[in-house]
């Protein structure tokens, strides 16, 4: 590697995009990875802790697809059981105990989920065998087993369900975790061991030498500038879009890829009376109620979805259903008033015989599509490192040397190291700050030992250690912490995913939009021209946001929400 670099690679501030930028078009790579979704992330995680050269790039931010629009959960696939899937289950339990445990503790916590039983005789039996199953599996390791209630006992745990929605329950555990950032730590993990990692950086083409695929073009949709990157392999790990990177890469893929639209809504916490989550059985599939912080989040829909892939729109149909199966089992049905926030994603489903998403394949598919170019696709969140290690292996035979092997189930991500002691001392952290105890808690639940790197920035600055004007679960220094560590660019950046402030207050982030905006100007020497923009562009966001979700069906809700500028105005269809 050329040139001096910062001290700690792991920051992605502006300083560091400056100095990637130089390296993607000086230096050779082993590996050039596509996308910045949590595929791609731990790819890049998995190939530089074997040792090799890695560069990821994402058009647009770290987790802006699929990534940052999940059910938010590290779950075994309770309902793959019924499915007779039993590697998928085992291994997604085997992934979510590494991260309880190993590899992110600080941002995957256990969470309780209560199965209502409907009817009497059968059911209890059926479901606490597959529970069984599920806890001899890996389920009940660093959690505890499943525990039955009777119906006044599963009442006492949920009194927001009717009397007559069960006869009794079945308690059950998971985990659960802030999936955008997640990604977001992964990928800086991944350049705390070398990778560069590079948003706002789409690929416009691919390079050849002879009949293989010898690197990528690429452009900075901010400034516009291109340059090419070489390397001796290319992994596409672009989700909804890998049918788009195949063509523009002019190779014939193995695998086609189907996005399946999932939304969910969120209301708060006081709307459902419950001390756990929820699974509810429906026509189709099921409906998780799950707990987040100070709210409930209910979802998801699954529906075919052939519109615009980087902002799908939930329709007032989607709302409606979600409302009307949550509301069978519930004493005081939710409205559409309680809902502070939506959000839709797609799932990358690869495509198969049926019609149906809900019955497409959520294993992953890997295939090398051309010498030096590896594609990767389906799958689900909570084995992304799997995948991972299976994209890597695929482009190994394109390598110099062969690599080895996968250890990230043995990689903590940063912030892991040290996050326990600093739980017990949260109360002498707070004290040093000037910070309630319960404010540190939540501030290692999203940062774990790099809590002290986020506070730091406050020192001389008692007004970054208050909460933001009309967003108080978040201080204004993480807004300078996003934009100097974490490569946030714009302000939906740090509304939308390096805070979750877009779903969480029912005004969806525009009145705090000024605020955060002037403190992420302070790092990114923004003028007050660019303030101005960034707040019209994000308050645009959310009302075409909002209107598409009065809408009826996809393709209205589409065309409100495809109206709303783009913030990363220099972005081309196809895109990464």
């Amino acid at each position: 590697m050329t040139g001096s670099r910062p001290n700690n690679p792991a920051q992605l501030g502006p300083e560091r995009r400056d100095e990637s930028w130089r390296r993607l078009g000086e230096e050779t790579f082993d590996l050039v990875v596509i996308g910045g979704g949590v595929v791609g992330a731990g790819t890049a995680l998995d190939a530089a802790t074997r040792g090799l050269r890695v560069a990821l790039v994402e058009a647009r931010d770290l987790a802006s697809g699929t990534s940052s629009r999940s059910s938010k959960l590290f779950h075994g696939g309770l309902r793959y059981l019924e499915q007779l899937e039993f590697g998928l289950v085992r291994e997604a339990l085997r992934e979510r105990e590494l991260m309880l445990t190993t590899i992110a503790p600080h941002l995957v916590k256990p969470v309780s989920f209560l199965y209502p039983l409907t009817h009497r005789g059968w059911e209890r039996p059926y479901t606490a065998a597959g529970l069984f199953l599920y806890d001899t599996m890996g389920g009940a390791r660093s959690v505890p087993g499943q525990k039955h209630l009777t119906r006044a006992g599963a009442l006492r745990m949920v009194p927001a369900l009717k009397r007559d929605a069960l006869v009794g329950g079945i308690r059950y555990y998971d985990a659960q975790s802030d999936d955008a950032r997640h990604t977001m730590t992964v990928a800086r993990t991944a350049a705390h061991y070398g990778a560069v990692v590079r948003i706002s950086t789409q690929v416009v083409g691919f390079l050849r030498e002879a009949d293989r695929v010898s690197g990528v073009r690429v452009r900075d949709v901010e400034s516009g500038r291109e340059t090419e990157v070489h390397a001796s392999a290319v992994v596409n790990c672009t989700g909804v879009w890998t049918d788009e990177l195949q063509r523009l890469s002019g190779s014939r893929g193995r695998f086609r890829v189907r996005a399946s639209k999932g939304v969910h809504i969120v209301v708060p916490r006081d709307r459902i009376v419950s001390d756990a989550g929820m699974i509810l059985r429906t026509e189709k599939s099921v409906l998780f109620v799950i707990p987040w912080r100070n709210h409930w989040i209910v979802g998801t829909t699954d529906t075919e979805w052939n519109l615009d892939l980087a902002h799908p729109a939930a329709t007032k149909h989607d709302i409606d259903y979600l409302l009307e199966h949550v509301n069978t089992v519930l004493a005081t049905p939710l409205t559409h008033e309680d809902i502070e926030g939506v959000y839709a994603g797609l799932r990358p489903l690869l495509a198969g015989e049926s019609e149906e998403t809900s019955k497409l394949s959520r294993e992953h598919a890997v295939a090398r599509v051309a010498p030096g170019l590896v594609a990767i696709a389906g799958g689900k969140y909570t084995t992304y490192r799997v995948m991972a290690a299976d994209a890597v292996e695929a482009a190994a035979v394109d390598l110099a040397g062969r690599p080895q092997p996968s250890i990230t189930d043995k990689v903590p991500l940063i912030g892991a190291d040290g996050y326990h002691a600093l739980v017990n001392q949260a109360d002498h952290v707070a004290a040093e700050h000037g910070l309630h105890p319960y404010r540190v808690r939540h501030l290692l639940d999203r940062y774990g030992s790099l809590v002290h790197e986020v506070l730091a920035l406050g020192e001389g600055r008692p007004d970054l250690l208050r909460p933001l004007e009309s967003a108080p679960d978040y201080l204004g220094v993480e807004v300078i912490y996003a934009v100097s560590h974490e490569g946030a660019l714009h302000l939906e950046d740090v509304l939308a995913r390096r805070t979750r402030i877009s779903i969480e207050y029912p005004h969806r982030g525009t009145e705090c939009a000024e605020h955060v905006a002037r403190l992420m100007g302070e790092v990114l020497g923004w003028s007050a021209e660019t303030i101005t923009r960034e707040v019209e562009v994000y308050n645009a966001r959310v009302e075409a946001e909002r209107e598409s979700q009065s809408q009826p069906n996809d393709e209205s809700a589409d065309a409100r929400r495809s109206a709303a500028p783009e913030v990363r105005s220099g972005i081309t269809e196809p895109i990464s």
